[in-house]
Formats: structure tokens, sequence, C-alpha cells
């Protein structure tokens, strides 16, 4: 497992190191010792798949307010997704900002999303299935979200969305929104 830090502190990519051979591979998808070491949280109370019909479809940005905050580690293995986190932590030198990544069946990469982030994606293809471990059992009451489009953030999107929940389309923009992530 390859552990590789994105451009916002504390988040990260994690590709498989394939052993190969005439059978087809072997990867690990996660090791708590080895996120440990990279400083990631290695916990798992919950996991979760999602699926996807149409490309376009785009669900988030969704985050958990403390004590409920979630740290996921998010995995296409169907199709295709532009997965993008926020860093929602006021006093980080990241705050507001967004990284993206293409996940893919194909590619196999996971994206660390740590607590206090923001995060959402968009599916590229048809008939996508991603699948999620999280740190913390999904609380309702401490559900927030930040709007897809917001231009505080400037989410550059590969493709158009063209289906979003009408709960993802009404979260409140910037500065109205309340980052309250902590």
């Amino acid at each position: 497992m390859q552990i590789t830090p994105t451009p916002l502190p504390g988040s990260a990519l994690i590709d498989l190191t394939l052993r190969e051979d005439d059978r087809g591979f072997f990867a690990r998808m996660f090791c708590r010792q080895e996120f440990i070491e990279a400083g990631l949280e290695p916990l798992v109370e919950q996991a979760n798949v999602s699926f996807n019909h149409k490309a376009g479809t785009l669900r988030g940005l969704h985050y958990q307010l403390e004590p409920n905050a979630e740290t996921k580690l998010v995995r296409c293995s169907r199709g295709a997704i532009y997965d993008v986190i926020v860093d929602l932590r006021p006093e980080s030198p990241a705050y507001l900002r967004w990284f993206g990544a293409e996940l893919t069946a194909d590619n196999r990469t996971a994206m660390y999303v740590p607590r206090s982030f923001a995060h959402a994606y968009l599916t590229l293809t048809d008939g996508v299935e991603v699948s999620y471990q999280v740190s913390t059992p999904y609380t309702p009451g401490a559900e927030r979200g930040l709007r897809w489009d917001d231009p505080a953030i400037g989410i550059h999107w590969p493709i158009p969305p063209v289906l979003v929940s009408d709960k993802d389309a009404s979260w409140p923009l910037l500065p109205e929104a309340s980052v309250e992530a902590r």
C-alpha cells in the first residue's frame, strides 16, 4: 500500500501495491499499523456502499459536526468518480481549500478524508459503485453541508453535474453557510 499526502494537510491518496502472478493479484487495501505510521486515523466503525445510475450524479459536500465528525476512506469499486475534499479546519493553512482526484475501478486509488473535511463526488460514468469505511456512525443531527457550486470554494468539476439531490442543492453558500466543523 502506498500512502501519498495531498496538498491538504492530513488527507491522502491510498494506492495499492499489487502482488501479481498468473492468477491475478493480491493487495492490502487497509492496514491499521501503516495508517498510524502515516499519521492517519485508522478507526473503522461503519462500512457503506453507494450505487449511482447515471454519469453526472453529484453527492455532497457533506460533513458531520464534532463529536460525530467522520474520517472516511473512499474507494470507487465500479466505474469512475471525481472525488473532492474541502478542509474545514479554521486553524489550517488550507482552510476552505479543495482537492480533487479521479478514483476508478481500474486505478483502485482511495481517498483518505480526515475528520473536519467536507466530502463530495461526481460520477464520471454510468453504473458507479462507491464504498466507504467510516470512523463514526452516521448521526443525522450532526450532518451539515456546503454547496457543491459555491464560488467561494471554486471547485472545478470535470463534467457538469446533471443530477443533484434537493438537499445537496439547497445547502447555503458561504459566508451564510455556517462552517462549524469542530
